[in-house]
């Protein structure tokens, strides 16, 4: 009598890159994820199947008014990052985010933030990525259930005991050493195959791409066996009825 397939979901980790979307995929039964480079959000949704859960650093979810700096989940997590606590960008007002100009954007989130606040630059590079995933979600909802934000500075924080990594992984815009090789031992500490990071990145992604994917992998798994925490620990739902939360 053959053996029953491996059971369970497949597990995606995903990070936006240069050349759109890196993935961190692990298949059940499988032991070393692969990673593989996708265009579009919609396409990496579509290329795993319907049994799979997907961790990804990026806000889902966009409130129609922000009090204070950011959304929820933004000030949630902050106070958790000591120095790492500059990788959280504050994510404005849902009319900002679909502005079409960083001029508009910056006005809008003034309108619709108290005290009012513009938009970091930073952030405003972010909002084609959110538009692609918050478009997803409001027209299927079958995928809320199984595509959730993390980020990865504060998944690194969670499984280091609530530790916050002790080194950047970027200095003066180039990758430091020290960051990448704290966040592999990290993640090796929780069965990651540290192969993967000896093959590098695949084409169109930097490795810190892949390192943060491999996190966003760990937290995938991590929230099918029902180990992961919303933050903040009440969230609630924007307009469309999209979780406003990052799961850790």
């Amino acid at each position: 009598m053959s053996e029953a397939a491996p059971s369970g979901p497949v597990l995606v980790g995903v990070d936006g890159c240069r050349a759109g979307w890196i993935a961190v995929a692990l298949r059940p039964g499988e032991t070393r994820p692969e990673a593989r480079i996708f265009p579009r959000f919609a396409d990496l949704v579509a290329a795993f199947g319907a049994d799979t859960i997907i961790a990804v650093d990026m806000p889902i979810g966009l409130p129609d008014r922000i009090g204070g700096s950011g959304r929820g989940p933004e000030q949630a997590i902050r106070s958790f990052l000591g120095a790492r606590r500059s990788s959280v960008f504050s994510i404005p007002a849902r009319a900002a985010v679909e502005a079409e100009t960083y001029q508009a954007a910056c006005e809008l989130a003034q309108i619709h933030s108290d005290p009012p606040k513009k938009v970091s630059k930073q952030a405003f590079f972010l909002f084609s990525k959110i538009l692609e995933i918050d478009r997803l979600l409001q027209s299927d909802v079958g995928l809320r259930s199984r595509i959730i934000e993390c980020h990865p500075e504060f998944s690194f924080c969670r499984l280091n005991n609530m530790v916050p990594m002790r080194f950047a992984k970027k200095t003066g815009g180039a990758l430091n050493p020290d960051g990448i090789a704290e966040r592999i031992n990290v993640l090796a500490l929780h069965g990651m195959d540290s192969d993967l990071f000896t093959d590098g990145p695949p084409r169109g992604a930097a490795m810190d791409d892949l390192v943060d994917a491999s996190v966003n992998l760990v937290i995938a798994g991590r929230h099918a066996k029902g180990l992961t925490e919303t933050f903040p620990a009440n969230p609630v739902r924007d307009r469309h009825g999209i979780l406003i939360a990052i799961h850790g």
